[in-house]
């Protein structure tokens, strides 16, 4: 009896020890995962996990790493690399290419280890900017609109275009941006140029300059039938007929009649102002003729002698010699045939 207590006591004992055993492994055992966990949270907390995109349009021109890429990490972090620079874009339309090695170069420079980041997504990023473009031919539609409105009313009565100006590229989208047009000098008098002056959010952004060939309405003289050389012009030899000309009618234009061919025309020849010209008066002095030359002055008069040395028509003048003194002198002809000295 008291050998079989004595075994039970002994197994009880037993059974206490390797409970013991087991409780003090589950305590190893559990603050061995406890430690492991920590250790995880705490590498989890300081990585960084980046997705790359194919393609960034940015705002600005210096694009940043949280244009390019979705980051996922720890808060601070996460700021941190956001703001972290890749370059600049220095030309409108610009375009720039960011590889892997270059983003983990620009994170490793700001402090942050390559081994705590995991990148995904594209091999390399391709950044642009936001833009808008103004295509040449809307600057052509509005130059040629607002040409329209100032030139309403006058004789240009087309106008063609001789060049399209280059497309503009505004940078930044530019949700605010105006075109406003004005006419430019011109020195030559068959063009017109309008200078766009475009305007991103109050401030300009570039110019562009479109210019046209003008065509005027304008009146025309041509020969009816063959006009010899100084007959007059009259209706029953010529006719006035409209045309398109390069320049604007003369304001002082009017129609020849009266005035004489200098050289023959022929039928249907477009009359230019050096192939007509005034009746000149008949020849009063001819060469070698004598003439009466008078000083006339308010109770004066005085007279010479001379002798013409060249053919004279009312209000020439031409040189004469005195034949008292030799002297040649220059006069002018009469419309009584004497001569009056020019001083």
């Amino acid at each position: 009896m008291s050998r079989t207590k004595s075994t039970r006591a002994q197994e009880n004992k037993s059974a206490r020890i390797v409970l013991a055993c087991t409780l003090m492994t589950c305590c190893v055992f559990f603050s061995q995962v406890g430690a492991s966990g920590e250790t995880s949270t705490a590498e989890k907390d300081s990585s960084l996990k980046i997705y790359l995109l194919r393609e960034a349009v940015i705002k600005g021109n210096s694009p940043s790493l949280g244009e390019v890429g979705i980051i996922r990490g720890e808060e601070s972090l996460v700021a941190k690399a956001s703001e972290i620079a890749l370059g600049r874009l220095s030309v409108p339309g610009q375009e720039v290419i960011v590889d892997r090695s270059m983003v983990l170069s620009r994170l490793a420079c700001n402090g942050i280890p390559v081994s705590k980041v995991t990148l995904s997504g594209a091999e390399r990023v391709r950044i642009k900017q936001q833009q808008r473009i103004i295509k040449g031919s809307e600057f052509v539609e509005l130059a040629s609109s607002f040409l329209a409105k100032k030139l309403a009313g006058g004789s240009v009565c087309q106008w063609d275009l001789l060049r399209t100006p280059a497309d503009l590229v505004v940078p930044g989208g530019g949700k605010d941006i105006k075109l406003s047009p004005r006419l430019a000098k011109s020195s030559a008098g068959d063009r017109a140029k309008v200078q766009i002056a475009v305007l991103a959010n109050g401030r300009q952004a570039g110019v562009r300059e479109v210019t046209f060939r003008l065509k005027y309405n304008c009146r025309r003289v041509v020969t009816l039938v063959d006009i010899p050389a100084g007959a007059s012009i009259t209706a029953e030899n010529i006719k006035i007929e409209k045309a398109l000309s390069n320049y604007p009618e003369p304001a002082d234009w009017r129609r020849p009649y009266g005035l004489v061919a200098s050289r023959r025309l022929s039928a249907n020849t477009v009359i230019r102002p050096n192939m007509i010209g005034p009746v000149k008066p008949k020849v009063l002095l001819k060469r070698n003729q004598t003439v009466a030359i008078l000083i006339k002055r308010p109770g004066l008069l005085v007279t010479a002698i001379g002798k013409a040395m060249e053919n004279g028509r009312a209000g020439e003048c031409i040189k004469v010699k005195n034949v008292d003194s030799q002297r040649i002198i220059f006069v002018k002809v009469n419309e009584d045939g004497t001569v009056e000295p020019v001083f």
